[in-house]
C-alpha cells in the first residue's frame, strides 16, 4: 500500500479532486497514513471528511477496509461510485464541490477560530484565507515550515 507520512508532510489539499470529488484525495491520505500509523495530527472520518461520506452514502470504515487492501485512487474511486448509497451525477458532484470550496465559517464563533489561527500563523493582515479549505491549506503550509 502507498502510504504518506502525515508527520512529514501534509496530505494533500481538499481543494484536490477526485472523480470530481473535492476532500476525497485528502481524506484518502489521513486513512491511509492512519492505516500505516503515520497520521500525525490529522484525523480520518473528522467533520469534513463527513460531508464526503454523507454526500457520496459511504461508511468510512468500509472505505478504510476497502483502502487496507492496498488500493490506489483510482481503484477507491471506482469502488466509491460502484459502492456509494447516493449515485450521484457528474453535474452534482461538479456542484457539490464548488460549493464545499467556497463555504466560510457560517458562524462566528467558526470565524473567530479561523482568525485567530490565521494571526497564530502570521497572516492576521491576509484577506484571503476566508474559507475552510483556505484555512487548511494555509495550516498545512506553516505546519511544516512555510511563511504565511
Amino acid at each position: 500500500m502507498h502510504s504518506i507520512d502525515l508527520t512529514q508532510r501534509p496530505p494533500r489539499s481538499a481543494r484536490v479532486r477526485l472523480g470530481g470529488y473535492v476532500i476525497l484525495p485528502r481524506l484518502l491520505d489521513k486513512c491511509r497514513a492512519e492505516i500505516a500509523g503515520k497520521v500525525g495530527d490529522y484525523h480520518y472520518d473528522c467533520p469534513l471528511d463527513r460531508r464526503f461520506f454523507e454526500f457520496a452514502g459511504i461508511d468510512a470504515a468500509a472505505l478504510k477496509a476497502e483502502i487496507a487492501k492496498g488500493i490506489g485512487d483510482g481503484e477507491a474511486i471506482a469502488w466509491i461510485t460502484a459502492n456509494g448509497r447516493n449515485k450521484r451525477e457528474e453535474w452534482e458532484i461538479a456542484q457539490w464541490s464548488a460549493f464545499r470550496e467556497g463555504v466560510a465559517p457560517a458562524d462566528n464563533e467558526s470565524r473567530k477560530f479561523i482568525n485567530e489561527q490565521a494571526a497564530a500563523a502570521g497572516a492576521a493582515e491576509r484577506e484571503d484565507i476566508a474559507t475552510w479549505f483556505d484555512f487548511l491549506d494555509l495550516d498545512d503550509h506553516v505546519t511544516f515550515g512555510g511563511k504565511a
